[in-house]
């Protein structure tokens, strides 16, 4: 078709079950497929594909969308690269990126980059920037390397820069650097900032990092500012410095994961050329995804302060929880508060405690065992060691190999002088003490997470709606629409004239929520009992609204409203 985009033309050709089958194994169920999600561990298929809508949608992780989406998203690849590999499945002539393709996605890598361009320039004349800079001890090579600018502290310097070059407002709005005000003026993101790019692993600008002089802040805005996320900057996909450290991870066959940028580059500048960190977001699954292409090796370092304990302690669980093997190093109390001041202060000795970073379990050992097998018994002594030892069996208990947990086991009974069984016995009775946001992302569940807040009739609705769908009986549920909640009654209209989607995004997820809902598979007398029950729900809910109102009225006295809900609920009774 004439003026479709090389994507959409890419999707008509290719069908997303016939894609997915070169990833997953797709089992039938009804008019979809499912199967077990590669995007978290799970035991039992919550992984739904739809040919119908040409959609995929898993209920464990909420993950989503299009056959692109899904090849990004499972190979790590940025659009250009998802799009020669479909391309290529589909028959289609790459000439050039369409208009359509440039403007969701490339558009927004060359306004990237000027903005870097014009950020680099700022910094040669802000004195004051390249103090703060030297104060940090940042080597100009390092500064030139990774592309450091300025923000001027000015409304609109970088817009005005950019609509010169020929950008449309909406353009910058879109890329996340410009604003529009409340009184309608498009205004910079970034003013007074020291300005780090974000580059992707393919070396592209795609974000950006902005600290604020110390100067110029009242303490009414972060410290640190980042790009929103734009269809090309997801901060949980994306690495600090990964593009310059891709070959010494795979040369030394491990990575150095620190937390902000100055950590990166100063570790970088003494001399560990293997350092990314992450760019404000916790580690997260894609993150390690994107690193397992590289290595199973992870040196841990964090902040010592109690906050960068717990980011580290949730990085540990998260990398060991997906077989990653994970050192630590830590700094001793009262010396150094993160990486970048260890290296400003005593490079020499920086290097030499990421060599003798410890296993992360050591680590436990250390955090939650200060005491060792040795002191007094009494009761405050067994009580402490009892908690510290549940602690670090959590975390033994997370580790995926069991032959690692096997020697951890063993090492703990040395330290507190239990024997092995007996730990084995308690670890039965202790979960994997990881952090929450962890148990998420290794949560098995059959459903949307979403879905544990709706009431018994929401849920109801649901599976007759899925079931309408299985058995093409739309037209059955006419008789049970007024007891459907208000959403779904939307949700149904929609369903009758053929419509998939919706531009209420509320609705469109109620309605992608129906179209995948994992039901078993459904018959005639299935359909007659959910219609039965939301009856049943809808009279329940009903008639508990009415005795409140009853309730009410006799309390305010007003007998006449009284009398009229009671006559309602007596006659309820009778429906």
């Amino acid at each position: 078709m004439q003026g479709r985009s090389t994507t959409e033309e890419i999707k008509a050709k290719l069908d997303v079950a016939d894609v997915l089958r070169g990833y997953l194994t797709l089992i039938p169920a009804g008019k979809n497929f499912k199967a077990l999600c590669p995007f978290h561990n799970e035991k039992s298929p919550s992984f739904i594909v739809s040919p119908d809508r040409q959609t995929w949608h898993c209920f464990g992780c909420s993950l989503g969308g299009d056959v692109f989406s899904f090849v990004m998203r499972h190979d790590n690849l940025e659009f250009g690269e998802a799009l020669k590999i479909l391309a290529e499945k589909a028959g289609v002539e790459l000439k050039r990126m369409s208009p359509a393709d440039y403007e969701q996605f490339g558009l927004l890598y060359d306004i990237n980059d000027e903005a870097r361009r014009f950020f680099k320039n700022q910094l040669q004349n802000a004195e004051a920037a390249k103090e703060y800079l030297r104060t940090r001890k940042l080597s100009e090579e390092i500064i030139d390397e990774f592309d450091l600018g300025w923000a001027p502290n000015l409304p609109d310097a970088l817009t005005v820069h950019l609509l010169n070059h020929n950008f449309r407002p909406e353009a910058l709005i879109r890329a996340g650097l410009t604003f529009r005000s409340t009184n309608g003026l498009h205004v910079d993101r970034f003013r007074g900032r020291i300005m780090f790019p974000i580059h992707n692993h393919m070396s592209k600008v795609v974000g950006f990092t902005g600290r604020i002089l110390p100067q110029f802040d009242t303490g009414e805005m972060g410290k640190y500012v980042n790009t929103p996320e734009t269809p090309i900057f997801v901060k949980s996909r994306v690495l600090y410095g990964l593009h310059k450290a891709k070959g010494a991870i795979r040369d030394e066959k491990n990575v150095f994961l620190v937390e902000g940028q100055m950590d990166c580059l100063m570790s970088r500048q003494a001399g560990v050329k293997n350092a990314v960190a992450t760019s404000g977001t916790a580690l997260t699954l894609d993150h390690l995804r994107l690193l397992h292409k590289l290595t199973d090796q992870i040196v841990l370092n964090f902040d010592s302060d109690a906050a960068g304990l717990a980011a580290g302690e949730r990085a540990i669980d998260l990398a060991t929880a997906n077989d990653f093997n994970v050192k630590v190093v830590t700094f001793a109390a009262g010396t150094y508060k993160d990486a970048a001041e260890a290296v400003e202060k005593d490079p020499e000795e920086f290097l030499q405690l990421i060599k003798n970073a410890a296993p992360a379990i050591a680590f436990y050992f250390d955090r939650y065992l200060p005491l060792g097998p040795s002191g007094a018994v009494g009761s405050s002594h067994v009580i402490q060691l009892k908690k510290g030892v549940r602690l670090v069996l959590g975390k033994i208990k997370n580790l995926s190999s069991a032959v690692e947990r096997d020697v951890w086991l063993r090492e703990l009974s040395h330290r507190v002088n239990i024997e092995v069984p007996t730990l084995i016995e308690e670890m039965r009775q202790v979960e994997s003490t990881v952090s929450g946001t962890v148990k998420e992302e290794k949560l098995v569940t059959a459903v949307s997470p979403n879905l544990k807040t709706l009431s018994r009739r929401d849920l109801i609705s649901l599976h007759l709606l899925a079931a309408a769908v299985t058995l093409d009986k739309l037209e059955a549920v006419l008789e049970s629409v007024h007891y459907l909640p208000q959403e779904h009654q939307v949700a149904y209209e929609l369903m009758k004239q053929g419509e998939k989607q919706s531009s209420d995004p509320g609705i469109d997820e109620l309605l992608n929520t129906i179209y995948f809902f994992p039901s078993p598979k459904v018959e005639e007398k299935d359909f007659v009992e959910l219609a039965k029950q939301l009856k049943q729900e809808f009279l329940k809910e009903h008639r508990k609204k009415l005795e409140w109102l009853v309730k009410n009225a006799e309390r305010d006295g007003d007998e006449t409203a009284r009398q009229r809900a009671m006559q309602e609920l007596n006659e309820s009774w009778s429906l």
